[in-house]
């Protein structure tokens, strides 16, 4: 099969004015040509108006909330976005093996092809054994107060044994791990060499708690009944009070990064050379109103990927709406890097940039058309169709 549009966008190379893919029945892709290059017979093309480029990769997702879709109210902010996740009980197991399935389905109709999935539960793994996707899942363990630690680190060893296929164990953010947990999950990736992910400074409360124990995160602890006498404040950010006990720990996500300040990234760029920043702005927009100053992060040459968050927290699971959030409010962002955050970077990030990614020959990254384009950038309208 042979396809080309105005552009395509191996991601690894340059963009092709006019270039030609050819793909075999598979989706493996045998060559790539400009069109000065191509000698075979053009009546076999399929052009399209648009770019192509590979399939996204969405590194951060929570399938298993995909039943909660419209069920959670707006701009409420973090602390009653967590608050209604909690009260929002009662879903059968049916409806919520359905809402998982229909989120696949709603991904890859979006061109996803890879994803990094957040369980608590295995509600999510009998679908991902059915590989219609490519899933790395991460196994979060809560545990904010230490004696929680070795009882939060059996549980998710127990869903890790339920899961057939590539998982790690992980936490889910600074404020729901105590240090001696940081020990365990540090010492089970250096052993697995594994990578991991963390939800990263979603709220200014985040810091509070770790510079002065003070704010809602604190009084949200204490409303769950957990003791918060032993915990000291380290005097830092949240996110230089977890990474620094996660010394073990090669390739580390870290998602939203909403209120993630200069001092921050150039302290966990010198900590860890594989730490990877994930942006789900429409989850930022949904929850808190408000999105991360993206521009920081790319002046500091951070490798940025994509997640889409869940459907508990976002209107739908596209990464091309994600990346039509980030271009209509930093326009000054070329369209080539929002594609290489949303392709190769979250291969890198999830180990298997030599499948996927970008459009190169041996690879099956997936093909995806984006039309409706002002020139080379996103808009409102812009589309995306799964071709391969």
């Amino acid at each position: 099969m042979l396809f080309s549009a105005d552009y395509i966008f191996p991601v690894s190379t340059p963009p092709i004015k006019n270039g030609i893919v050819e793909v075999d029945e598979e989706g493996i892709i045998l060559a790539i040509y400009s069109p000065e290059n191509f000698k075979g017979n053009k009546t076999h093309i399929q052009f399209y108006k648009g770019i192509i480029c590979p399939g996204f990769v969405n590194v951060h997702c929570h399938l298993e909330l995909s039943h909660l879709k419209g069920k959670l109210t707006e701009g409420t902010g973090l602390d009653n976005f967590i608050k209604q996740i909690e009260e929002s009980r009662g879903a059968t197991e049916k409806e919520i093996f359905s809402a998982i399935e229909e989120a696949e389905v709603e991904m890859i109709k979006n061109g996803i092809v890879a994803v990094g999935d957040i369980s608590n539960t295995a509600h999510s793994f009998k679908q991902k054994e059915k590989k219609n996707i490519y899933y790395h899942t991460f196994i979060e363990l809560l545990g904010f107060h230490p004696d929680k630690a070795d009882k939060a680190l059996e549980i998710g060893l127990s869903l890790y044994k339920q899961l057939q296929g590539l998982g790690s164990i992980t936490l889910h953010a600074p404020y729901s791990a105590s240090t001696k947990l940081l020990s365990k999950i540090n010492n089970w990736s250096g052993e697995h060499k594994s990578i991991i992910s963390m939800h990263n400074q979603e709220s200014e409360d985040e810091n509070l708690l770790f510079v002065e124990k003070k704010g809602k995160i604190l009084e949200r602890l204490k409303q769950f009944g957990i003791d918060t006498d032993f915990f000291e404040p380290s005097g830092f950010s949240s996110l230089q009070s977890a990474l620094i006990h996660l010394t073990k720990c090669d390739k580390i996500l870290l998602v939203h990064n909403t209120f993630t300040r200069q001092e921050d990234i150039e302290w966990a760029q010198q900590f860890n050379t594989h730490i990877f920043w994930c942006f789900c702005p429409n989850a930022n927009l949904y929850i808190e109103n408000r999105l991360p100053n993206i521009p920081l992060f790319v002046k500091n040459n951070c490798t940025i990927c994509i997640g889409t968050d869940s459907l508990a927290s976002n209107w739908g699971l596209s990464i091309l709406d994600e990346l039509k959030s980030i271009q209509k409010s930093y326009p000054q962002i070329s369209l080539a890097e929002l594609i290489t955050w949303s392709t190769l970077n979250g291969a890198a990030f999830l180990g298997i940039e030599n499948e996927i990614g970008s459009i190169e020959v041996g690879k099956k990254p997936g093909l995806n058309l984006i039309s409706n384009l002002d020139g080379l950038k996103l808009n409102d309208v812009s589309n995306v169709l799964k071709l391969v």
